[in-house]
């Protein structure tokens, strides 16, 4: 119990330096923030630290060991050392025009990216015909929606009303794309929808592991 107190201190403030460094990392970075136990907590281009277990994986990487201030993580076949607080790239040459995705637990591939520049939580769906999001982000975002006019949009989980707008930009990891088509609903929505408006631009190859997107 002596060690344990020191070695939590230690990950916290390794946590805070993380934070700061996945700020102004590349999207293909990824930080040791902590060691919680034999979990590791990850930050991966820019995402909320995430504690990972070994053999468990996590924006298309697989943590293999956690062994004191340190882990071994497995991307794309090949295996990265992490140190505390230390940025190391994971994605290889190229990665800015490549985002992986893992599925979580209900096999939704989530990941956080931006619109307009301003953050925002994706949820991938291909069944949708356009990026889609409710007032509440449209609003945080500062879109001029109700200028827009009323369409349908087509949803994995069935056909939706509302404004249709251009977004300036939508980011995901290293991959931004400009002048894309949305709706904004007049429903709440937990997360933004990144429909076929993004993806149709983007070549996507899919297993039950994770999603790559890569940029044509």
């Amino acid at each position: 119990m002596a060690r344990a107190t020191p070695r939590l201190s230690a990950a916290c403030l390794a946590l805070g330096f993380a934070l700061g460094a996945a700020a102004t990392a590349q999207a293909a970075d990824a930080v040791l923030a902590g060691v919680l136990g034999s979990k590791a907590l990850l930050v991966v281009g820019g995402s909320a630290p995430h504690a990972v277990a070994p053999g468990e994986h996590y924006l298309g990487i697989t943590l293999i060991s956690v062994n004191g201030d340190g882990a071994v993580v497995e991307v794309d076949g090949q295996r990265r050392n992490l140190r505390l607080g230390a940025p190391v790239s994971v994605g290889g040459s190229g990665a800015s025009l490549r985002v992986v995705l893992a599925p979580d637990s209900l096999g939704h591939y989530m990941q956080q990216g931006q619109v307009n520049g301003r953050t925002a939580m994706f949820m991938v769906d291909t069944g949708a015909s356009m990026v889609a999001m409710g007032q509440a982000d449209a609003e945080r975002m500062g879109l001029d929606f109700r200028k827009g006019r009323m369409v349908g949009i087509r949803t994995a989980n069935g056909t939706a009303q509302g404004w249709q707008v251009k977004l300036d930009s939508v980011r995901l990891g290293g991959i931004e794309l400009f002048g894309i088509d949305a709706v904004v609903t007049p429903q709440p929505m937990p997360f933004v929808l990144l429909g076929n408006s993004f993806l149709s631009e983007l070549q996507m190859t899919r297993n039950a592991q994770q999603m790559v997107l890569e940029k044509r």
